[in-house]
C-alpha cells in the first residue's frame, strides 16, 4: 500500500518533533520532510512532492496564509492547517486549505499524542483524497429572487463537513432577508463556530449567529450549531426554537448533522428544505432521508463541485436527495423549493 507523504511546516522545533514522532506511528503515513518557514517548505515541496502538507499560520519570513495564496495557483497541495484559536483559519480555508485543527494548548504529552494520532491523522487522510482547487469563490452571481416573505412555518436546514466552511459561505451569501429561518451544522471545533458565525454575519445580507438554547428560528437569520453541542429544532407554542446540548458523538461528530436533520423532520415535516453539502463520511444521510419521508424538499451538492463527495453521495445513494445541484446553484434551488412549501 502506498503511503501518504506528509510535509510538516511548523516553526517550533519541539512541536515539529512531537508531530513527527506521532504521525509516523500510523503505517499509512510517511513524513517526507519538515520546514520551519514557507521558503523551506517551497523547496521541500519541489524536492519531495508530498501528498499533504500540515501548516502553521504564524511563521517567520512569510505567514502561512500568504504562503497558501502564492502556492495554490501554481501547486495545489492538500493542506491541513494547525492553528491556535483564531478566525485567521478561515482566511486559510479561503486561500485553499481543506481542513484545520485547533493547535493543542494546555494538554499533557499523552493528550497531545492522542490528539495527533486521532483527529489530526484522520484529517490528513481525508485531505489526501481531496481534489484541491475545485471550490473557488466566484464573483457576482445573480439569480431570480422570488421576492416573498416567508413566515415562521418554514425552515431551511444545512449540513456540511470537509470543505464546508467555504461551501456554506457560497450558499448563505446568496440568501436574501426573505429566507426562512436557517439552521446549520458544520463540523468544527469549539470556539471556531462563534468566530465563523461572526465572519459570515459580516459578509452576508442575513444575520448569522452561533446558536444557543432558546434562540428563535426566524426569517432572515441563520443559526450555526456550537462546536461542542448537538443542535435540535423544536416547536414551542407554534414557533421554532433551537436546543443546544452536549452529548455523545453521533457518526463521530458533535454537533451531528443527523441529529439536526432528524429533529427538523419531526418538528417541521413538510415545511422544511434540507441541504447536504461537501464532507467526508455519512453524517446527515439518514436524517435527510427522514426529512424527505416527512415531506420536506431535499437538495444535495453534486460531485463536480464537492471538495469531498462523501456526505452528499451517502445521502443520494439511500434516496434522501431529491435533486442534486452545483454549489453556486443551491441558493436558487432553495428558493425554488420554498415556492412549493410555503
Amino acid at each position: 500500500m502506498k503511503k501518504i507523504k506528509v510535509l510538516i511546516v511548523e516553526d517550533s522545533l519541539m512541536f515539529r518533533q512531537i508531530l513527527v514522532r506521532n504521525l509516523i506511528t500510523d503505517p499509512m503515513l510517511e513524513v517526507v520532510a519538515q520546514a520551519s518557514d514557507p521558503y523551506e517548505a517551497r523547496d521541500a515541496i519541489l524536492k519531495y512532492e508530498p501528498d499533504v502538507m500540515t501548516l502553521d499560520i504564524e511563521l517567520p519570513r512569510m505567514d502561512g496564509i500568504e504562503f497558501l495564496r502564492k502556492l495554490m495557483p501554481q501547486y495545489p497541495l492538500p493542506t491541513v492547517v494547525i492553528s491556535a484559536l483564531s478566525d485567521r483559519v478561515f482566511d486559510a480555508m479561503s486561500a485553499g486549505a481543506v481542513e484545520f485543527v485547533n493547535k493543542p494548548s494546555g494538554m499533557t504529552a499523552e493528550q497531545i499524542a492522542e490528539f495527533i494520532r486521532g483527529e489530526l491523522i484522520t484529517k490528513i487522510k481525508i485531505a489526501s483524497t481531496v481534489q484541491v482547487g475545485k471550490l473557488k469563490r466566484v464573483g457576482s452571481y445573480s439569480f431570480r429572487q422570488n421576492g416573498y416573505g416567508t413566515g415562521a412555518g418554514t425552515v431551511v436546514a444545512i449540513g456540511a463537513s470537509t470543505g464546508g466552511t467555504e461551501a456554506i459561505y457560497e450558499v448563505v451569501r446568496r440568501f436574501h432577508q426573505d429566507i426562512p429561518g436557517t439552521v446549520i451544522v458544520q463540523h468544527m471545533p469549539p470556539g471556531f463556530t462563534k468566530m465563523y458565525a461572526e465572519r459570515l454575519n459580516n459578509q452576508c445580507r442575513v444575520v448569522v449567529r452561533e446558536a444557543k438554547t432558546g434562540d428563535r428560528v426566524v426569517p432572515g437569520q441563520v443559526l450555526i450549531a456550537p462546536g461542542d453541542a448537538h443542535m435540535r429544532l423544536l416547536k414551542v407554542n407554534g414557533e421554532y426554537q433551537v436546543e443546544c446540548r452536549s452529548g455523545p458523538k453521533v457518526n463521530g461528530h458533535c454537533p451531528s448533522v443527523d441529529v439536526l436533520f432528524e429533529s427538523v423532520a419531526k418538528a417541521a415535516g413538510a415545511g422544511a428544505v434540507g441541504i447536504i453539502l461537501t464532507g467526508m463520511g455519512n453524517d446527515g444521510a439518514k436524517g435527510l432521508l427522514e426529512m424527505r419521508r416527512a415531506g420536506a424538499k431535499t437538495i444535495g451538492q453534486n460531485e463536480a463541485s464537492c471538495i469531498v463527495y462523501g456526505m452528499p453521495k451517502a445521502a443520494y445513494d439511500i434516496g434522501a436527495v431529491q435533486q442534486q445541484a452545483e454549489l453556486t446553484q443551491i441558493a436558487q434551488k432553495t428558493y425554488d423549493c420554498l415556492e412549493t412549501v410555503r
